[in-house]
């Protein structure tokens, strides 16, 4: 059984996560495009979807303890 402690913790992880990741291929991804680097941009793009997906991983593996 999910408990409210374990929605909890999962909001707090997909949050601290997502941010940090994504956040960190959007730093790296700017400063490449702004240094001249079009490679770049294969980091800024996806890295919203990327944080968000973390989030849905995480979120898959607490349904798995509900079955």
């Amino acid at each position: 059984m999910v408990t409210r402690e374990d929605i909890l913790v999962l909001g707090l992880t997909a949050g601290v996560v997502g941010s940090l990741v994504g956040g960190m291929m959007l730093g790296i991804g700017m400063g490449l495009v702004i240094g001249g680097q079009h490679l770049g941009w294969l980091l800024v793009l996806p890295a919203a979807p990327v944080a968000g997906g973390l989030g849905y991983v995480l979120a898959r593996k607490l349904t798995r303890k509900l079955v």
